[in-house]
């Protein structure tokens, strides 16, 4: 990924919490040289030693879990707010359209999971999303209900090897621009762009 120097974060507390924050990711392989891409729930278990490992699972009638028998390298994206950015937002106006964003690229080396940790994985994915409801659900299948659930469903884990991360806020911009630029997107009536909005506040603050 593209990062110039004043885009890219390197805070690992900061990425770690993008990647918690943000947990639905694309997965990227290589299918003989053709991308293969899925839209999966993804955790992440963080290491104090090293970057830490990805878990996650997808359906067995989705082929994409056959290249990670390889152990091959395997990109996950993981996307956050962003919005088109206009000129007519900035104290001085006399450049061009942009679009800011966060992003966090994450390498590995996948591994199948087997049935233990897919089914840990399916219980950690449903206790972190559902912890945020008014009231929380809990998975009611029985042992054996659940084993033959967990036969449709494949589990991995990818041992992180890098991380790449960028925040493109405008920070090239002058102090004023930045601040002329997050009022029009605290102001749109897009909810993506307020979401930027509190997310660059959140991160600059």
């Amino acid at each position: 990924m593209y990062i110039p120097p004043f885009n890219r974060v390197e805070d690992r507390q900061a990425i770690n919490g993008f990647i918690h924050a943000h947990g639905f990711a694309t997965l990227i392989t290589d299918n003989g040289g053709q991308p293969w891409a899925s839209h999966l729930p993804v955790l992440l278990e963080e290491n104090a030693n090293g970057w830490g490992t990805l878990r996650s699972h997808m359906a067995r009638a989705n082929e994409q879990w056959r290249e990670l028998e390889s152990e091959q390298e395997v990109l996950c994206i993981f996307h956050g707010p962003h919005a088109y950015i206009s000129p007519s937002w900035y104290v001085m106006q006399h450049t061009v359209p942009t679009w800011n964003y966060a992003a966090v690229h994450v390498y590995g080396i996948p591994r199948l999971a087997d049935e233990i940790v897919l089914k840990q994985i399916v219980i950690e994915t449903t206790n972190k999303y559902e912890s945020s409801m008014p009231k929380p659900w809990t998975i009611p299948l029985s042992e054996r209900e659940m084993d033959a659930m967990l036969k449709a469903i494949v589990g991995f884990t990818i041992e992180i090897t890098r991380v790449e991360a960028k925040f493109k806020f405008g920070q090239n911009r002058s102090k004023e621009d930045q601040e002329s630029m997050l009022s029009a997107l605290q102001q749109s009536t897009d909810s993506g762009s307020r979401d930027l909005a509190e997310f660059i506040r959140s991160h600059t603050d």
